[in-house]
């Protein structure tokens, strides 16, 4: 069962930096005048910029520096062109580390194929596609039934309001700021306004985004109201990857909590 691994989180973490072996505590969130919301900062490093031969350790270099999750893509070269890894690398990194918070991000056709081998391999919140699935809310039920957190994902092309609906299930609503599957990309600063459109509607959710996030780009996100920052090489390949992520964690403190320091 995946509860035995990580923590399972609040769908909105609380001020207090959480950290991957600390558990969130409940909270009610809101939105202040101002625009300021009330979700603490998670940074979820993507393990695809990693060092793949060396992935557990790699893993390990980046929780230590500070991460409060990994995020794991799951390519299947259907749903995207690349295929990257599936269930059974994410049961050896599960058996490598046992206490770190788990998001698999399945860009994958038919994510209801595969919940239960998710599971199976220790993962906390299961990520979907909307554009994959037909049946959103049925699909949530699944992933809940099997022990994990929903997360639910649209890609660059979908209308925000598509995802409002099932976003009131999830526990995370992911966008998409680069086509998913494709490397090299740029940040799409033009997909803010979906990002605002759900902060403004969910203030007490999980609003993360992924592609292109770093230094140059994080302001964007995080004024538009993102709380979980997924970022890859500006993590992994950073020098010091404890400063990097404090860069990140910095500016969705000051942009999005109204909190300078």
């Amino acid at each position: 069962d995946s509860l035995e691994h990580g923590e399972q989180l609040d769908s909105c973490t609380s001020l207090t930096t959480l950290r991957h072996r600390t558990p969130s505590t409940p909270h009610t969130a809101s939105m202040s005048s101002e625009g300021f919301h009330s979700c603490g900062c998670r940074i979820g490093p993507s393990v695809l910029a990693s060092d793949l031969a060396n992935l557990a350790s790699e893993s390990k270099r980046v929780l230590a520096a500070g991460a409060d999750y990994l995020h794991l893509d799951v390519m299947d070269g259907h749903f995207v062109p690349n295929i990257t890894f599936g269930a059974p690398v994410i049961k050896a990194l599960r058996q490598n580390i046992r206490d770190a918070f788990f998001e698999a991000h399945m860009m994958v056709s038919e994510p209801e194929k595969w919940v239960d081998d998710i599971a199976k391999a220790g993962v906390n919140m299961f990520t979907f596609h909307l554009e994959a699935t037909a049946e959103p809310h049925k699909l949530i039920d699944q992933i809940v039934a099997a022990g994990m957190q929903p997360g639910v994902a649209i890609k660059p092309a979908t209308e925000v309001e598509a995802v409002f609906s099932p976003a009131e299930q999830a526990k995370l609503v992911l966008v998409m700021t680069v086509e998913p599957g494709f490397g090299g990309q740029k940040f799409m600063e033009h997909m803010m306004p979906k990002v605002r459109a759900l902060r403004n509607r969910f203030p007490d959710k999980d609003i993360e985004v992924d592609g292109g996030l770093g230094p140059a780009t994080i302001d964007a996100a995080a004024k538009a109201g993102a709380n979980a920052i997924v970022a890859g090489t500006a993590v992994f390949k950073s020098a010091d990857p404890a400063a990097a992520m404090n860069e990140l964690r910095k500016s969705v403190l000051k942009h999005g909590n109204g909190i300078d320091k």
